[in-house]
């Protein structure tokens, strides 16, 4: 019993408090605790930002099936995948037709939820070089009497390149019966316009490029950087500004995107060299400038942008209208751009978000519908996309 009690009191003694010993094991503690906080928040911190850059991956988690103008998002993913798609068109019924610029023609099947994707045309004589290659494409005013669907291509004939404008018939979801009702555009491996729609006037309207020859935008003759107007089966209006010539307005570099305003106004978006890209209004039988005037550069017999971009660039493409905004596609920009045609204020959205964008069309529903153009050799590659775009929320 009293070896017990000496034990007791040897254990009792060296577990004594030592005010010493305490503090440090409480820093210690502290320490510990504190680096497991700091670990702990710079993971939610890493966490937060991924989850921010990201974001736009939330979106391609949720394609749209068509919904209605009030009820969608600011932007959802119709379909991801293409190879680098150009222009879009919608059909009477609307299904939504697509081109690639390697020369595949593809309709979107829209009817049954969930977007269908079907090859209806491989254009095999396509040239797709740089920029050059399968671009525009037009649903003719009365598609449900004739089925004419229209295209324009760059192709090599006799060793040089050369742009054209085909009619086709959409019959069994193919298109066929193939007839050229304008040719002989000048074509390179840039600066090949492309777009094609109809007007309100019923005639279709052609934005063609300078092709890298920038003295035929000025020449008459040439139909390189033009807006070009023909009647659907390639016949030129009695009313055009040059008689017997297809010639709308001249003095164009590379024009991509042409909308009509609710009054008729046509409008259009125009590539400048490296900056100056343009918003023009376009009248019939003027002249644009290019390549004598750019930007605010003025000449008495030559018509000035509405609006410039100065030293920066937009690159602007496909354009369309809704109300008094006209909102327009940014390649290089990459970014969807919103002009008031009124009050001549610019704003962007999505800047950086999507990439390059190309084809701007307003659908059936009120809705935007927008094509990405990151495989086209110029931006960050990445699956093409179509956007839809409530403009309603921008």
């Amino acid at each position: 019993m009293a070896l017990y009690l000496v034990l007791i009191q040897i254990e009792v003694r060296n577990t004594s408090f030592n005010p010493f010993t305490a503090k440090l094991k409480m820093y210690n503690t502290f320490m510990k605790k504190s680096r497991f906080l700091l670990i702990f928040l710079v993971a939610l911190a890493i966490v937060a930002m991924i989850l921010g850059l990201w974001r736009p991956l939330e979106r391609r988690l949720h394609p749209t099936s068509n919904p209605k103008s009030s009820e969608a998002p600011q932007v959802s993913i119709l379909i991801s995948g293409l190879e680098v798609p150009w222009a879009l068109s919608f059909l009477p019924d609307r299904d939504l037709l697509v081109t690639e610029r390697k020369g595949r023609v593809l309709l979107i099947d829209l009817q049954s939820g969930k977007p269908v994707i079907k090859v209806i045309a491989k254009i095999n004589e396509v040239a797709s070089v740089a920029e050059s290659g399968l671009s525009g494409i037009a649903v003719h005013p009365h598609f449900q009497q004739n089925h004419w669907i229209y295209l324009y291509y760059t192709y090599r004939r006799n060793g040089r390149y050369v742009n054209k404008v085909v009619r086709y018939e959409l019959m069994n979801n193919q298109l066929t019966n193939p007839k050229i009702i304008l040719d002989n555009i000048l074509a390179a491996r840039t600066h090949d316009g492309g777009r094609i729609k109809f007007g309100p006037d019923g005639y279709l309207y052609i934005t063609t490029g300078d092709a890298q020859v920038a003295k035929a935008a000025q020449n008459p003759k040439s139909l390189a950087g033009k807006i070009l107007r023909i009647k659907d089966d390639g016949s030129i209006p009695a009313d055009n500004p040059f008689p017997g010539s297809p010639v709308y307005s001249y003095g164009h570099r590379n024009s991509q995107g042409i909308a009509w305003d609710k009054a008729g106004n046509l409008w259009s978006t125009e590539h400048g060299s490296d900056a100056h890209d343009e918003i023009n209004l376009i009248k019939p039988g003027k002249n644009y400038g290019w390549p004598i005037v750019r930007g605010n550069e003025k000449r008495s017999d030559m018509e000035s942008p509405i609006l410039q971009s100065c030293e920066a660039t937009w690159a602007p493409a496909g354009a369309a209208i809704i109300g008094e905004k006209l909102y327009f596609a940014g390649l290089r920009g990459e970014a969807l751009y919103v002009f008031n045609i009124k009050t001549h204020d610019l704003h962007k959205y999505f800047e950086g978000e999507f990439g390059r964008l190309r084809a701007v069309v307003v659908g059936p529903d009120g809705l935007l519908y927008v094509t990405t153009s990151n495989r086209d050799g110029r931006g960050l590659p990445r699956p093409d996309e179509i956007l839809v775009i409530n403009p309603k929320k921008l």
